[in-house]
């Protein structure tokens, strides 16, 4: 059976930009400015306040992992009052310790944080399948992940790139996992975690090609027609077949990227028999059509 979560991971090819390790001692505060791409920090020691703006203010502790899939502009800071520093987050990474407050002696707060970005594909599906805040208490798991791409990306070694988007991709499994179905929103993986709608989902990226209906994939849901269509639509945010065509779009956007296939085989492979359809549907999706988004990527690459 297709594995969604997966399949959704691979599609985005992630990798690591940079970590950081970052330090904290006495009283102090840092305002960032919005950086628009994930990013991601773990709590090696000590503890800390985080404030997303439009979130409740969330206290970190050692061993918690947090992963803000926008980064929209946040504060970090001590516990007690400090004016807070404005900084960048684009002028940061890569560059050694970042240290916040008194810069001598040991720290009180240390943690090692970093962003990504995505090779290929649409980043708004990682949206999609995450909150704004992913924060994971006690994350064990996530802690060795992220302690690996900081020796990664540190270490310099043969391999580091593929070591990486490797690391990272696990990292990002790892947070859907950790995200249960109900504080998700709606989306592929709160779908996941509903199974009725799993077992529909799974089939629909098993077998993507296929002509399929609202009532076929009701009957594989154990559901009527229209409770499958409601519960569908509430749970995974769009209708069944407005889901399936984004997939298909997602999927056809990665295979046209790659060199030597044909649009007719394109089309066929996500589910059209008619090239022309199938390039109307792209259209409509991307705003270009299939040639003209193969040119553009064939020009980028030179």
């Amino acid at each position: 059976m297709s594995d969604p979560l997966t399949e959704v991971v691979k599609l985005l090819k992630p990798r690591a930009v940079f970590t950081n390790p970052i330090s904290g001692k006495g009283d102090w505060a840092v305002r960032f400015s919005a950086y628009g791409r994930p990013s991601f920090c773990i709590m090696l020691a000590g503890s800390c306040k985080l404030a997303v703006d439009g979130n409740e203010v969330v206290t970190l502790n050692a061993g918690d992992f947090v992963l803000l899939p926008t980064t929209p502009a946040f504060t970090i800071s001590s516990f007690s009052p400090a004016p807070p520093i404005h900084l960048d987050p684009n002028t940061i990474g890569g560059e050694g310790e970042v240290r916040y407050g008194d810069q001598n002696g040991a720290a009180d707060m240390r943690s090692l944080g970093g962003a990504f970005l995505f090779e290929a594909s649409d980043p708004a599906l990682l949206v999609s399948l995450l909150p704004l805040v992913v924060h994971v208490p006690g994350a064990t798991r996530l802690a060795q992940l992220v302690s690996m791409v900081g020796e990664e990306y540190v270490d310099q070694r043969p391999g580091q790139e593929l070591m990486l988007s490797h690391l990272v991709g696990m990292m990002l499994i790892e947070a859907m996992r950790s995200t249960s179905s109900g504080t998700a929103p709606p989306g592929l993986l709160k779908g996941l975690g509903d199974e009725r709608l799993a077992s529909a989902l799974k089939q629909m990226h098993a077998r993507v090609a296929h002509p399929w209906t609202v009532a076929e994939l009701a009957n594989i849901a154990a559901l009527s027609r229209s409770a499958f269509f409601d519960r569908f639509s509430r749970t995974v945010g769009v209708a069944p077949m407005e889901y399936l065509l984004s997939w298909r779009m997602a999927l056809a956007k990665d295979l046209l990227g790659r060199e030597g296939l044909a649009i007719a085989e394109v089309a066929e492979r996500v589910g059209y028999a008619s090239t022309s359809t199938f390039s109307t549907a792209f259209s409509r999706h991307f705003g270009q059509p299939p040639r003209q988004f193969i040119r553009s990527v064939s020009s980028q690459a030179t």
